[in-house]
């Protein structure tokens, strides 16, 4: 279950960063950074409206830094402000393409089959993995944003629904309501599509992948999703946090567990833009 509670080096990066210390600011980036980052990949599926969506929404983050009181819980406090703004954002780039499951299903059949061989499979390992994560990232798409960050949020990174509620201030009824009409409708979805769920579907990861490639859904020269990462999210997520609410099928929720947690800091990249925007520089006064 995931719980989240200030500690004293978060306190003491807060005041520092407060009095205008720049490693202080950057640190305390960095304890947060590729958490943000990840979930914004899941809702935004592109890596660099993911990258943009990230630093938008911490930078809008240390502006109301000096509104922290130390009296709440400091997590709970970013969270609901990124979260927030990742709701309240402009639609991107992958949002405007992918709109419902018929449609992506759909888009998915379009696709043609084509068998490899063993050889071809060991050669095109890590282009059937990227084919895969960002196949099944798009399905998250199909979801509307409120119910897709519910499902990131409390079935991907198990975040326990009061918590999960505190954030997107709504009820812990709702948030749990709200997961349970994604995990079904995620569900739904891959037990009729997808193979890796149900095998009487044809639809294959290694059967699709040079589709994938020939469509433009996979660069083969730059892979967007099977890149840049020591961990899963399963290392990530430890304990489940809804245990009341049991899944319809366990495998297919382990499915996006398994995939890669990012290794993509660029809390340094950020912090050069804060100390060259003069409006930021005022309030850390750096």
């Amino acid at each position: 279950m995931t719980k989240f509670t200030i500690n004293t080096e978060e306190k003491q990066l807060i005041d520092n960063a407060l009095g205008g210390s720049k490693t202080a600011l950057e640190h305390l980036l960095k304890l947060h950074y590729n958490y943000i980052y990840n979930v914004a990949l899941r809702f935004v599926l592109n890596p660099n409206d993911a990258e943009d969506l990230t630093q938008e929404a911490i930078i809008k983050v240390i502006t109301k830094l000096s509104q922290f009181n130390h009296q709440s819980d400091f997590k709970t406090w970013i969270y609901r402000i990124v979260f927030n703004h990742f709701l309240n954002s402009n639609r991107k780039k992958m949002e405007t393409v992918v709109h419902d499951f018929t449609e992506y299903g759909q888009a998915l059949d379009g696709i043609g089959f084509e068998e490899l061989t063993d050889y071809e499979q060991k050669e095109l390992k890590e282009k059937i993995e990227d084919a895969k994560i960002g196949c099944m990232t798009g399905m998250l798409l199909c979801l509307n944003r409120e119910q897709r960050l519910v499902y990131i949020l409390g079935e991907i990174f198990e975040v326990d629904s009061k918590v999960g509620a505190e954030i997107l201030s709504i009820s812990s009824d709702n948030f749990r309501q709200q997961l349970t009409r994604a995990r079904k409708d995620l569900y739904s979805f891959m037990n009729n599509k997808c193979g890796l769920v149900n095998t009487e579907n044809p639809c294959r990861c290694p059967k699709k992948t040079k589709g994938f490639i020939k469509a433009g859904w996979v660069n083969e020269n730059d892979l967007q999703f099977n890149n840049y990462f020591a961990k899963r999210v399963s290392e990530i997520a430890i304990e489940k946090a809804n245990q009341c609410d049991q899944l319809i099928d366990e495998r297919y929720a382990s499915l996006f567990k398994d995939h890669p947690y990012y290794d993509k800091d660029k809390s340094s990249e950020l912090i050069k833009k804060i100390t060259t925007d003069q409006e930021l520089k005022n309030i850390f006064d750096l």
